[in-house]
């Protein structure tokens, strides 16, 4: 962090920043599909990908895997995503949806060990009125909680601070899922 003056030449302003540039992505929607086909979304086209490290899978399953969230509310935030590519959840299989149900339980299990969360926030936003950021393809979110994570940085500033490379946690959490 580093203190800015306020016209660049003139006087510090006493602020300090935090430069998140990766934001800059979602925020243009960089990667988001134009519209709804399978061939356009990234949750179809994540898995295709035999690099589960590049593309942040943590486990595969038989009809879901678990990745994580490239732009995370909080360290260690990802989705269950069927591999179908589904919308909405009234749409999945018993299989899917047990799965999905037994990942999350397990990605709970795992972010509980290895980074001691102390809740968590588990949801799927259904539609684009639901606030679904990817709407076409149906995905669960599991995001880990501690007390006073969330602090005044995120909501005036609208800024997400995270302690470690998204490979890094990745690669942690992967190691420690049960089989």
């Amino acid at each position: 962090m580093e203190p800015l003056q306020e016209d660049g030449i003139g006087e510090p302003d006493g602020l300090e920043r935090l430069w998140t540039p990766y934001r800059m992505a979602y925020i243009r929607g960089e990667s988001k599909p134009v519209d709804d086909s399978a061939g356009e979304c990234p949750f179809c086209r994540i898995p295709r990908h035999g690099d589960d490290e590049r593309f942040l899978v943590v486990r595969r399953g038989r009809t879901s895997y678990a990745v994580l969230n490239l732009y995370p509310y909080a360290p260690g935030h990802l989705m269950i995503c069927p591999y179908r590519h589904i919308a909405d959840y009234t749409e999945t299989t018993d299989d899917e949806a047990a799965e999905i149900s037994a990942m999350t339980k397990a990605a709970m299990r795992t972010l509980r060990s290895v980074s001691r969360a102390e809740g968590f926030n588990l949801g799927m936003n259904q539609g684009p009125a639901g606030g679904a950021g990817i709407a076409a393809h149906l995905h669960q979110h599991v995001v880990p909680r501690w007390v006073g994570d969330q602090n005044f940085i995120t909501v005036i500033a609208r800024t997400k601070t995270l302690p470690e490379l998204l490979q890094d946690t990745r690669r942690l959490l992967a190691d420690a899922w049960p089989d």
